[in-house]
C-alpha cells in the first residue's frame, strides 16, 4: 500500500502511507513501513471517513504523537478473530519515537475491539458505514513511551433504520499523560464526546440526507510552560458542533454544511465556524503483473 497527501500549510506532498503488508490468516497479519499505529477509532478512520465534518478540533480525537497526518513509522501485528457471536479486532506494535515526539526511545501501541454485530474486517476503520452495517463496537487503545501515555476508549453503535436509513451513535474518552495531546503547553489532558446522527431514507434527488450533532468537553492541566514569570493555568474546552449533509455516493460524494462553536473557560478565546464542505474521491486500482 503506497498513497500521498498534499499538505496545504508546507505547500508540499507527503508520504501518507507507505506499507509492506504479510497476510496469512485474518488472525495473523504483520504491517511495516508508515501507518497509522493502533489508536482510537477517529484515527483509524482519518477525516475522509469520518462521519463529522470538524474532525481533530475538540481536544480529544486523535491527540496520540504522529509523524505525518496521524501516521508513524513501525511494524505492527494485527488479526481478526471470531468466538461465536463475538468478533474480537487485535494490534499491537513498536514505532519510531524520535521522529513523533523528538525521544529516542520506542512507541508502543496497542488496541483491541470487540464487535457485537457485524464485524468490521481489516486494520483501517469507519466512523460510519451509512447503513451498510449493524455495528455494536467497543475498544480500548494506548500507546507507552517512558512511562508516558495516551490512553482512549472509543464506542460505536450503528443500527439500519427505516428501509434505507441509519441512526449512528458514537462517543470517546481520552487521557493524554505527557504523551500527545493537542496543547504541547499542558503535560495532561481528558475529555470525552458524544456524537449522534441520522441518515434518513428517503432518496432527495441523487442523495440522501443526513443531520448529525455532537458536544465534547476537555480538561487541560499541568501546564508546562511558564507564561509572564507563572506556569499555565488550567482550562476547559467546550466544543458543539452540527452538520446538515447530503449523502450522493457514501465518502466518494458528499456536501455537508457545518457549524461549530468552541469556548473556553480561560487562557484561550472563544470562537465559531461555519461552512459548506465537498468531498470528492476518485479511486483506481492498478494490477501488478
Amino acid at each position: 500500500m503506497f498513497n500521498t497527501d498534499y499538505n496545504n500549510v508546507t505547500n508540499n506532498v507527503g508520504v501518507l502511507d507507505a506499507v509492506g503488508e504479510f497476510h496469512a490468516s485474518p488472525e495473523v497479519n504483520v504491517w511495516f513501513g508508515r501507518f497509522l499505529p493502533p489508536s482510537d477509532r477517529a484515527n483509524l478512520y482519518g477525516p475522509f471517513y469520518a462521519n463529522q465534518w470538524g474532525v481533530y478540533t475538540d481536544g480529544i480525537q486523535d491527540g496520540y504523537p504522529f509523524v505525518f497526518q496521524g501516521r508513524d513509522n513501525g511494524v505492527v501485528y494485527w488479526g481478526d478473530f471470531k468466538a461465536g457471536v463475538v468478533k474480537l479486532k487485535v494490534s499491537a506494535g513498536a514505532f519510531d519515537g524520535a521522529s513523533a515526539t523528538s525521544n529516542t526511545s520506542v512507541i508502543w501501541a496497542a488496541r483491541a475491539q470487540l464487535d457485537f454485530w457485524d464485524p468490521e474486517t481489516g486494520y483501517y476503520l469507519n466512523g460510519t458505514y451509512y447503513g451498510d452495517k449493524n455495528l455494536l463496537a467497543i475498544a480500548g487503545a494506548t500507546q507507552i513511551q517512558n512511562g508516558n501515555t495516551a490512553t482512549t476508549a472509543d464506542f460505536l453503535m450503528e443500527r439500519k433504520a427505516m428501509h434505507g436509513g441509519a441512526v449512528t451513535i458514537e462517543s470517546e474518552y481520552a487521557n493524554y499523560n505527557r504523551l500527545g495531546g493537542y496543547n504541547a503547553n499542558y503535560a495532561k489532558s481528558e475529555g470525552a464526546y458524544g456524537l449522534a446522527s441520522v441518515l434518513f431514507p428517503k432518496q432527495v434527488g441523487i442523495g440522501k440526507i443526513e443531520v448529525l450533532g455532537k458536544f465534547a468537553l476537555a480538561q487541560f492541566t499541568h501546564g508546562i510552560v511558564p507564561s509572564e514569570g507563572a506556569s499555565n493555568p488550567s482550562y476547559r474546552q467546550r466544543t458543539t458542533e452540527a452538520n446538515l449533509s447530503y449523502i450522493i455516493k457514501q465518502f466518494d460524494a458528499r456536501v455537508m454544511a457545518f457549524g461549530r462553536t468552541t469556548s473556553f473557560n480561560g487562557v484561550q478565546k472563544d470562537f465559531w465556524e461555519a461552512g459548506v464542505g465537498l468531498q470528492l474521491q476518485i479511486s483506481k486500482q492498478i494490477p501488478l503483473k
